[in-house]
């Protein structure tokens, strides 16, 4: 049987870089090269498009660099690395093309020669901005090219936390007391922000770019001295700032529950984990720098608790029109036992021991298998696409 090429792609020019290279290496390692032809390609952080072997060392995690003297187990946002993927054949790249628009078709090295990458699939292993927030997907389906995980519409709503909370606040889903705020509100009147967050929130707030992930840019502000100081953080990263009340108030911190989703129309939720962070809130620092956080899998809950859990993170699922994968996150409240839906990830870290990842291999589903299903999904998708007419004719 003809092998089914997968073109494995990652990198890209967020602040979650370096855990997209990570997250990229797991699935080229554990992906069934029986079954499967593989083509990595990467996104450099400067946005060139590139397959070469001299970042073969840099996939094996070689060379990963040092921040301080601590070893940076998952990548640094401030840390740029030059780029991209692991050799397989002749070098493939997109150069940048300054002052223009548009697409721009794939070149090999060779001057002479001028060729699309033949693939059947693309798997993009790409987290954050200009990734996973639908431009990318948005690229494939002009391209109309089958790919992995969520559609253009899923993955910018999962996205953007602002619009993912008006999503789920639509489908009854209980989510946080929060404020969404512009970078140019806070600019124009600060005193005039502090009283909006102040008059509908109570402290600790968590202070949030609306768009990015993998906690870069988020704050915990205890008072009105630290709220100032968190915006700015924020208003580095987005425009659109999200402030949350934080659930637990200022006795109790709450307990972070975690749920995988797995499908298309018909999604099922995994077991739910729980993860037990090393510092006062699960931040970059906590996910990929300072050891100290414990993953639960599954997390010690109620049954019914966790059953409620997973119905909850299956209508988060619907609720953005998901499909593919998803890691919901959830916050309970230690005093009231109550359950707020935080938010969804529609490409969550796919490191072999990412949580999501994890949270199937304990309901059942290894990793080479997960990255089976997914691909397949990914090709069922787009046999469901082409059922669509768009023209008249």
């Amino acid at each position: 049987m003809k092998k089914i090429r997968v073109g494995v792609l990652f990198g890209g020019r967020s602040g979650e870089h370096e855990v997209s290279l990570l997250s990229a290496a797991s699935v080229l390692n554990a992906i069934d090269k029986v079954k499967y032809e593989v083509v990595p390609i990467g996104v450099t952080k400067g946005g060139r498009w590139v397959t070469a072997a001299d970042a073969e060392r840099l996939l094996r995690g070689e060379g990963v660099p040092h921040e301080q003297g601590r070893h940076l187990r998952a990548g640094n946002p401030e840390a740029t690395t030059s780029a991209a993927v692991l050799a397989r054949g002749e070098s493939v790249i997109v150069p940048p093309v300054p002052q223009a628009h548009g697409l721009v078709p794939f070149e090999s090295a060779a001057p002479a020669a001028h060729h699309p990458i033949d693939v059947d699939v693309i798997f993009p292993v790409m987290h954050g901005t200009f990734g996973e927030d639908g431009t990318v997907q948005g690229l494939l389906e002009l391209a109309d090219i089958p790919y992995v995980g969520a559609g253009v519409l899923g993955s910018a709503a999962g996205m953007d936390k602002d619009v993912m909370k008006k999503l789920f606040a639509a489908e009854g889903l209980p989510i946080v007391k929060h404020v969404t705020i512009l970078r140019s509100q806070w600019e124009d009147d600060p005193r005039k922000i502090r009283k909006q967050v102040e008059s509908k929130l109570n402290y600790p707030v968590f202070v949030k770019p609306a768009n990015l992930g993998s906690s870069v840019g988020i704050s915990k502000a205890h008072n009105r001295e630290e709220l100032g100081p968190a915006i700015e953080e924020a208003a580095r990263f987005d425009r659109k700032i999200v402030i949350e009340e934080g659930v637990g108030g200022k006795k109790r911190k709450a307990r972070e529950l975690e749920c995988a989703v797995l499908g298309n129309d018909d999604p099922k939720a995994s077991v739910v984990g729980e993860i037990v962070p090393g510092a006062e809130f699960y931040d970059y620092n906590a996910k990929y720098i300072d050891e100290g956080s414990k993953p639960l899998i599954p997390a010690p809950i109620p049954k019914k608790l966790m059953k409620q859990v997973q119905e909850m993170a299956v209508r988060a699922f619907k609720a953005v029109d998901c499909s593919g994968l998803a890691r919901v996150d959830f916050l309970l409240d230690p005093a009231s036992k109550k359950i707020y839906l935080n938010e969804i990830n529609t490409m969550p870290g796919f490191t072999s021991i990412s949580m999501y990842p994890k949270m199937w291999e304990a309901s059942g589903l290894e990793y080479s298998a997960l990255v089976d299903r997914l691909i397949q999904l990914g090709l069922e998708r787009f046999e469901e696409k082409k059922k669509n007419r768009f023209s008249k004719s």
